[in-house]
């Protein structure tokens, strides 16, 4: 199945990275589970690798994404991340090229080439304007764009970043979807980026370190589901 054709905006990404592990992913993803049902809302939700099985089986609403992967084929590899491996436990997408894990232009090509083989929808990562151009040109399904700056710090950017480099996505590959999530901590925030142009929006450090991890995922599917066509 191509998993591809079930991102459709606006979307909400979920990405715990590895601030959590287990147990306490589960809890967080069987919450996002049940409010991406409740609202409709588009929802990606990635987890360490050793959970992402446990994810899948115990959720309906999510799209249940990988951290990352390797262009690989069956064979040699050891501690590589297999495709086709990912397909059987369930994952419908993959982030590519975060800041904590950047890759190579070359590597990058390598790796959206190997998801679409295997029907996994593709996530992928930029920074500058520069950046943005070059990876949208690779054609994948989802991009994030995030000043590197910003991420972690609860502060948006306070220019026209979001609106810029949305713009330079669209005009490479109008297709392309666009979440804009660095330093999005609030429903208001959410809100902001698509008034701006942005498909979705998200995070890690704006949910997890939010009291209330209940309040602030409504919050921002109240604000995602305003936006809906």
């Amino acid at each position: 199945m191509d998993r591809r054709s079930t991102l459709t905006g606006p979307l909400l990404i979920v990405n715990p990275k590895a601030y959590l592990g287990g147990g306490e992913t589960l809890r967080l993803a069987r919450l996002t589970d049940e409010l991406a049902g409740q609202f409709g809302i588009t929802t990606i939700f990635t987890a360490q690798h050793v959970d992402l099985r446990m994810i899948a089986e115990a959720t309906e609403h999510l799209v249940v994404t990988a951290q990352h992967m390797d262009p690989l084929v069956p064979g040699r590899g050891m501690g590589r991340i297999l495709p086709e491996g990912l397909v059987e436990a369930g994952v419908g997408a993959v982030v590519l090229n975060h800041a904590e894990h950047p890759l190579t232009l070359d590597e990058l090509d390598r790796t959206i080439a190997r998801a679409r083989a295997t029907g996994l929808a593709t996530i992928v990562c930029a920074d500058s304007d520069a950046q943005c151009r070059a990876v949208a040109t690779l054609g994948p399904d989802v991009m994030i764009c995030e000043p590197t700056s910003a991420i972690g710090t609860g502060r948006m950017d306070a220019g026209d970043y979001v609106e810029r480099t949305t713009r330079i996505v669209k005009e490479v590959d109008a297709n392309i979807l666009v979440i804009q999530a660095a330093g999005v901590s609030t429903g208001e925030d959410v809100a902001r980026v698509l008034a701006q142009g942005a498909d979705g929006s998200g995070g890690t450090s704006g949910i997890l370190q939010h009291p209330d991890h209940r309040r602030i995922l409504s919050d921002m599917y109240t604000a995602l589901r305003t936006a809906k066509p």
